[in-house]
């Protein structure tokens, strides 16, 4: 599998994953108690906390671009497993600071590498693609999340996301340890590709 296949899929799997979540997190807020203004809110935590960390993370980028991407979905599933167990709104927003860190660095990750794996001038249809399949997975993504709040419950929405972050977590964790071998044995071979 090339290096833009596994991101797509990688990332496609996230796609779902988060767009399973976001149509149906207000419900969830909705049943804790809670209004439309903390539902603001929490979003606006959620989306400070990603410029907050995308500030930070932004000149360290370049050397750790699989390991943010690793750490941001592996984050996302902890959220997921965690947000069936809330039951105050202030752990709602202690969440929204930890998913809005983990934006942040799947956002920038994803944005490296589809950069890092295309060459100037060639790049369009590339990311044509990789915006195609995500595109479509969030698509079935609110398909699916509703068909599972229908026969199961939302707590049962979130646990089947962490799997997916889990299953993205696992691709880009493999990935890593592929391209990390290859970099280390064209050091061994001084340079040289065998």
């Amino acid at each position: 599998m090339n290096k833009i296949q596994w991101l797509i899929r990688s990332q496609s799997v996230v796609t779902l994953a988060a767009g399973m979540i976001y149509p149906y997190y207000l419900l969830f807020l909705k049943n804790l108690g809670n209004s439309y203004s903390k539902y603001g809110l929490a979003f606006a935590v959620f989306t400070i906390s990603s410029a907050v960390v995308s500030q930070w993370l932004g000149p360290r980028l370049d050397r750790r671009g699989h390991d943010s991407l690793f750490m941001s979905s592996v984050g996302m599933m902890a959220v997921m497993l965690a947000f069936p167990w809330v039951i105050s709104y202030a752990w709602v927003l202690v969440l929204q600071i930890v998913m809005g860190s983990c934006n942040a660095m799947q956002k920038m990750s994803e944005r490296l590498l589809l950069a890092d794996y295309t060459e100037s001038g060639s790049r369009g249809p590339v990311i044509g693609n990789y915006h195609f399949w995500t595109s479509i997975a969030s698509g079935f993504a609110v398909i699916i999340g509703g068909t599972i709040i229908d026969w199961l419950t939302i707590d049962a929405l979130f646990y089947f996301s962490a799997i997916l972050y889990a299953g993205s977590s696992w691709l880009i964790w493999r990935q890593r340890r592929v391209s990390f071998g290859a970099s280390k044995h064209e050091e061994v071979s001084g340079g040289e590709k065998i």
